[in-house]
């Protein structure tokens, strides 16, 4: 199947956790022999800000760790479509686009373009700010993809769209998963952006107090600190260590013994259901993690095996205490949480659920991908795939429980 998706970024995740999530998957694609273009703005602000701090060096990174992944920059004024969609059997387009473009591709479709037409929704957006939503033309397009149930239904009550389908997030276990043990550098490392005042007051709670309080050597990675959150760490004996391109998180999560997952305000009270990704990797990495309250409505995981939700700051600061000094505990919740991604929620089953949406719009005979020749990029993405729950893991990152032991 010739697929053509427009995204945000492919090359940069700074800022932009979706990244993560469009690397994965598209791998996957092409690991089945799909043909898959991704086009990006030239002047997209993630891209911009991750070079304007770190230079073209960042963007050699991503070459080096995926290998076969490329993106093409456009200028929408310049933008050929009729070029670009030739050939197309699927064709996605991310809700963090101009409109101008959702609406002219939605035209081309309209104009007798032969392929299926979808709206990729990973955004709160169409809950806490429907007006901005509400401007996209989806009138010509065949369905959205939305990242939650709640997402699915708004579309569905406002009469956005007629068809819309569930597309939870997922971990990318070729590039998530445990890695080798590491000398320890901490106790806690937190993966995460400050992020316009969503979840200041959550952070100092469930973060940056108990951190304080229980005298642990901690760490925290991300973008969009300003000075005020970066004196905040300081004052509670955090260290701040900045951007982390996501495909040295592996090696991150295994220097250090516990994380913490603090949702911003609009997925905690406005989305239950929906975690955020970061939930999904910490998980594939073997991390032992403490969640600030979210309500899993979608039963995505199981709470209390997968991983312990605290109630406020005093539970965050209980349950940190108790991991850190358990060590048989916060290993079998490990390896619970990890099995539990590579059971359900990881990118190849995305892909799947995509190819099944793809044949209840017709797309039979493209959806198996195999009339494109392999390439040595497809060919070891093909044979790299991880399929089962101990392949490649180094099971000292667990100690020796055997899997029946804490799944049930």
């Amino acid at each position: 199947m010739h697929i053509v998706m427009f995204y945000h970024s492919l090359l940069s995740d700074w800022n932009h956790g979706t990244a993560h999530f469009l690397r994965g998957v598209v791998s996957e694609l092409l690991s089945k022999r799909h043909d898959v273009r991704v086009y990006e703005p030239e002047n997209g602000s993630s891209l911009r800000n991750l070079t304007a701090e770190h230079g073209t060096g960042a963007i050699e990174g991503f070459h080096a760790a995926y290998p076969g992944l490329k993106s093409e920059l456009y200028n929408l004024e310049t933008l050929d479509l009729d070029s670009v969609l030739d050939g197309a059997n699927l064709v996605i387009v991310h809700e963090r686009n101009e409109s101008e473009l959702v609406a002219r591709i939605g035209q081309q479709r309209a104009r007798g373009g032969r392929f299926k037409l979808l709206f990729h929704d990973t955004s709160h957006r169409a809950v806490t700010d429907p007006a901005s939503m509400a401007g996209y033309d989806l009138s010509n397009y065949d369905g959205v993809l939305a990242f939650g149930n709640m997402i699915r239904h708004t579309y569905l009550k406002r009469g956005w769209a007629s068809r819309v389908w569930v597309w939870h997030e997922a971990a990318d276990t070729r590039m998530f998963q445990p890695a080798h043990k590491r000398q320890r550098d901490g106790d806690l490392v937190w993966i995460g952006n400050w992020g316009d005042d969503e979840r200041n007051a959550e952070l100092h709670e469930f973060l940056l107090g108990p951190v304080e309080a229980l005298g642990l050597n901690a760490r925290v990675y991300g973008v969009g600190y300003p000075e005020n959150a970066l004196d905040a760490l300081a004052k509670a004996g955090v260290n701040y260590a900045g951007w982390l391109p996501n495909y040295w998180a592996s090696d991150v999560y295994s220097r250090y013994r516990v994380t913490v997952h603090v949702p911003r305000r609009p997925y905690a009270r406005a989305l239950p259901g929906v975690p955020s990704i970061r939930v999904f990797e910490a998980l594939a990495c073997g991390i032992p993690l403490v969640s600030a309250p979210w309500e899993d409505a979608e039963n995505l995981f199981t709470p209390g095996k997968d991983f312990l939700v605290a109630r406020n700051g005093d539970e965050m600061k209980r349950y940190l205490r108790e991991l850190l000094e358990d060590d048989n505990r916060a290993r079998g919740m490990a390896l619970h949480g990890y099995l539990t991604v590579l059971s359900r929620h990881t990118c190849a089953h995305r892909v799947d659920e995509l190819m099944d949406i793809c044949k209840e719009l017709a797309l039979g005979a493209e959806v198996s991908g195999k009339g494109f020749p392999e390439t040595t990029t497809t060919k070891r993405l093909r044979e790299t795939t991880n399929t089962h729950p101990y392949n490649g893991v180094d099971r000292d990152a667990f100690g020796a429980y055997p899997a029946e032991s804490v799944v049930g």
